[in-house]
C-alpha cells in the first residue's frame, strides 16, 4: 500500500534534522507507537462487533474496559504501547500476542548474532548500541534456549533412503560435563544426496572420538530411514570401517588420503617434509591403482630406510586407499578426502573461538546447530555430480533401485 505525497508531506512539515525521524523520540517511532494502537483498538472492535461510539446490543454485552501499558523491544528501540482490554477479558491480540515483549524479527536478530559466535554479554551491548535497547542477559538465554527445540526435531527427522557419499569426521569441544569441563568429541557426519547436495545428517558427542561409539551414530542413521551408503570416508580411526560394515555390509569405506598424508608427517624432520609430501602426492595422483602400488614402491626405496613408519602404514591401509582409483580423476577430488566436513569445522571454529567453554553439552549443540545452518545455507552441488552419479548407476545400479523401493 503506497502512502498518498500529501500523507507524507504532512508528516514530514517539521522535519529538520535526521533526528526528526530516526532519532529517539522520532517520527517513525511515533508513526509506529500510533500504527501499533491503531490496529489494536481495531481488532478489538472486530472482537466485540461493534465501533467505540455505537449503543450496546444488549446491556449484559462484553464491553471495553480501559487500556494496560505494555512496553516493546525491537529494531525501533523500545516503546510504550496502550494495549485495549474487555471487560470479559476475551479479547486476544494478534498484533501483539498476550506476553509478548518483542516485535516479531527481534528474536531472530538475537539469534543471528548468537550463531556468529557473540557472546550473550555482547550481544546485549550490541542490541543497546546499535537499537537503545536495553535487554537483560537471561532474557538472551531465554531466546537462544528456544532453539534446543529446533535442534531436537532436527536431529531426528527421517533422512534420506541412499546417500552415494557420507563423510564421518569429529571435532573437539570444550564444554562442561558431569559438573567438569571437558574437552569432548562432537560427531559430524555429512551426506550427499542423489541430487547432489550436502546435508548435514546430525551431531552428537562423546567423551572422545572411537568406533563404538560411531557404531551407534550409523545404527541411529539407519533407524531414521539411510537404507544404504554407497562411499563413506573417513580418517584412519582404528575399528571405524568395522563399524560402518557391520551396519552398511556393502559400503565401501574410502580412507582420507589428507588424513593419511598428514599421519605420515607426524614421523618426518621438519626440514624433510616438503619433499616428502611432494613425494607421496604421485602415489594418490596415479592413473590407476597399479600405478599407484609402483609410485608406493618408489616412495619406500626413496624414505623407507629414515622412515620406515610411513611405508608400514600406507601398506597396511592400502585396501581402504585405492576404492577411489575406480573412478574419474574429477570424480576423485570429491571421493578421496574428507575436506567437506573438514571445511565445515572450520567455519564451526571461528564461531566457537570466543568461548572458553560451554555450561553443558546443550548450549554447545545449539550454538553448532545454528552455525552449520548458516554454513550449509551457502553450499551448491558438487561438482560433476552428473558424472558421478552416471558412474555409481554403473556400478551399484540394483543397490540404488532396491532401496529407494524399500522407502517407496
Amino acid at each position: 500500500m503506497a502512502l498518498s505525497e500529501a500523507v507524507i508531506d504532512e508528516l514530514l512539515k517539521n522535519y529538520e534534522k535526521p533526528e526528526d525521524v530516526i532519532g529517539e523520540n522520532g517520527l517513525l517511532k511515533q508513526l509506529t507507537k500510533a500504527l501499533i494502537e491503531r490496529a489494536l483498538r481495531g481488532e478489538l472492535t472486530r472482537h466485540l462487533g461493534y465501533q467505540k461510539s455505537e449503543q450496546l446490543v444488549a446491556p449484559g454485552a462484553n464491553r471495553r474496559n480501559g487500556t494496560s501499558r505494555k512496553t516493546l523491544k525491537g529494531d525501533f528501540g523500545e516503546i510504550e504501547i496502550a494495549v485495549p482490554r474487555d471487560r470479559e477479558g476475551t479479547f486476544e491480540p494478534k498484533i501483539v500476542p498476550k506476553q509478548q515483549t518483542r516485535w516479531t524479527g527481534f528474536d531472530d536478530k538475537v539469534v543471528s548474532m548468537y550463531a556468529r559466535g557473540m557472546t550473550t554479554r555482547e550481544i546485549q551491548s550490541h542490541l543497546e548500541e546499535i537499537y537503545g535497547v536495553e535487554v537483560s542477559p537471561a532474557l538472551i538465554s531465554q531466546v537462544t534456549e528456544e532453539v534446543m527445540e529446533e535442534v531436537r526435531a532436527w536431529q531426528s527427522r527421517p533422512l534420506e533412503p541412499v546417500y552415494p557419499i557420507v563423510y564421518l569426521d569429529a571435532l573437539y569441544v570444550k564444554m562442561r560435563h558431569e559438573g567438569r569441563v571437558e574437552n569432548r568429541a562432537v560427531y559430524v557426519v555429512i551426506g550427499v544426496t542423489m541430487e547432489g547436495r550436502k546435508e548435514v545428517l546430525g551431531l552428537w558427542t562423546n567423551a572422545n572420538e572411537g568406533a563404538k561409539f560411531w557404531l551407534s551414530v550409523l545404527t541411529e542413521l539407519r533407524g531414521r530411514g539411510v537404507k544404504d551408503i554407497l562411499i563413506a570416508c573417513v580418517d584412519g580411526l582404528k575399528g571405524f570401517p568395522q563399524a560402518i560394515e557391520s551396519v552398511y555390509p556393502q559400503a565401501q569405506v574410502q580412507l582420507c588420503i589428507v588424513h593419511l598424508v598428514r599421519a605420515s608427517l607426524n614421523y618426518v624432520n621438519w626440514k624433510d617434509r616438503k619433499q616428502v609430501v611432494a613425494d607421496l602426492k604421485p602415489i594418490y595422483r596415479a592413473a590407476t591403482a597399479e600405478h599407484a602400488r609402483e609410485e608406493l614402491c618408489r616412495f619406500v626405496e626413496k624414505w623407507g630406510k629414515k622412515y620406515p613408519a610411513i611405508g608400514r602404514l600406507w601398506n597396511e591401509q592400502w585396501e581402504r586407499v585405492i576404492p577411489f582409483f575406480a573412478f574419474t580423476p574429477e570424480i576423485r577430488k570429491v571421493i578421496y578426502t574428507t575436506n567437506a566436513v573438514e571445511s565445515l569445522h572450520m567455519s564451526l571454529r571461528k564461531v566457537i573461538k570466543n568461548r572458553g567453554s560451554f555450561p553443558s553439552e546443550d548450549s554447545a549443540l545449539q550454538l553448532l546447530y545454528l552455525a552449520l545452518r548458516n554454513a550449509s545455507a551457502k553450499w551448491q552441488t558438487v561438482q560433476g555430480w552428473r558424472e558421478a552419479l552416471n558412474q555409481f548407476e554403473i556400478l551399484w545400479g540394483d543397490r540404488l533401485k532396491k532401496a529407494l523401493a524399500v522407502a517407496a
